[in-house]
């Protein structure tokens, strides 16, 4: 699709649709705003103090002109809001098969980990044409990812998760920035997204080195930080098994109650670090807190371990 001048080159699938959406409110606002400079100068001229017109019987109202007056703004309000409703479940509900890349912002930089164990800072490389989804969270103050050619813009919060997707479809090198004010280095936090073609993409992955997955650095880690004394196959403490655990309903206690929650990203993460605010049901409250012990990216692998973990096999 066309690019206005000035603007950033559209690089995904939602660019144009973004872009639709501007530029039809943009001329939605320039068509009543010329209609209503039109007339005030029109009118101000023609009744202008001293002209000779004839002012005898001026109307005092017209309920056909207060109507559309209402109605017709009010369509096409809806009619934006509609349209750029649709847009905005699209952008923030990625397809199922979408490549996952997780991203950690941290004064002044962008920390990236593809799931085969690359590593990357204020770089981005995907391949085009293969949705990517980015887990993202920030281990210090408030960011904000931001890729103008892709049109996407998600806030990077700390202790919290947030997501974006999006769909490269040209080759290329895009700016990236954080556009949320960030400490006296702000302007400095910025980097690339690099979109290459998928062989170029596998062919840059093997000559820069895999690294182990992040599951597989998740249960190194999983041993260090001691997760395994208690949640492990060996376990010497009385605490709930993780195997299988991802995706599942857990029973939390509540007082004389149970509820269930499904164990999602935000729930293990949560019980990582405010591990008494859910207790499952049948357990006693001895987990101490890992919050401030456990590093953002450290945090994301052993999620990603404990996510790995099936069922534990009993036919054996």
């Amino acid at each position: 699709m066309w690019n206005f001048p000035l603007f950033p080159e559209q690089a995904s699938s939602n660019a144009a649709k973004v872009d639709a959406v501007f530029f039809f409110e943009l001329g939605v606002l320039v068509f009543f705003t010329t209609i209503i400079l039109f007339n005030a100068i029109f009118f101000g001229i023609r009744y202008r103090r001293g002209s000779r017109v004839n002012r005898a019987n001026p109307p005092t109202t017209d309920l056909r002109i207060e109507a559309a007056w209402i109605i017709v703004p009010l369509l096409i309000s809806l009619a934006m809001f509609g349209w750029a409703t649709v847009i905005f479940f699209d952008q923030f509900v990625p397809p199922g098969d979408a490549y996952k890349v997780y991203v950690v912002g941290k004064q002044w930089m962008w920390k990236v980990q593809h799931p085969e164990g690359k590593r990357e800072i204020n770089e981005l490389h995907i391949p085009l044409g293969r949705p990517v989804r980015l887990e993202m969270t920030s281990q210090d103050v408030i960011h904000s990812f931001y890729v103008p050619a892709f049109r996407i813009k998600q806030d990077v919060l700390p202790g919290r998760t947030t997501t974006a997707w999006f769909l490269p479809t040209r080759v290329g090198r895009y700016h990236l920035f954080c556009a949320e004010y960030c400490g006296t280095n702000h302007s400095t936090m910025g980097g690339w997204v690099e979109v290459m073609e998928p062989s170029d993409y596998e062919r840059w992955l093997t000559e820069s080195g895999r690294g182990e997955t992040m599951a597989k650095e998740g249960e190194k880690l999983f041993v260090r930080y001691h997760c395994a004394g208690c949640h492990g196959a060996s376990q010497v403490v009385r605490a709930p098994r993780l195997e299988g655990i991802y995706g599942r309903p857990v029973p939390i206690q509540e007082g004389d109650t149970t509820r269930f929650v499904i164990a999602d990203t935000r729930y293990i993460r949560d019980s990582i670090l405010m591990p008494k605010s859910q207790v499952v049901a049948g357990y006693e409250p001895l987990m101490p807190s890992f919050a401030g012990v456990i590093p953002e990216e450290d945090l994301l692998k052993i999620i990603e371990y404990i996510k790995s973990i099936g069922p534990k096999d009993t036919t054996r």
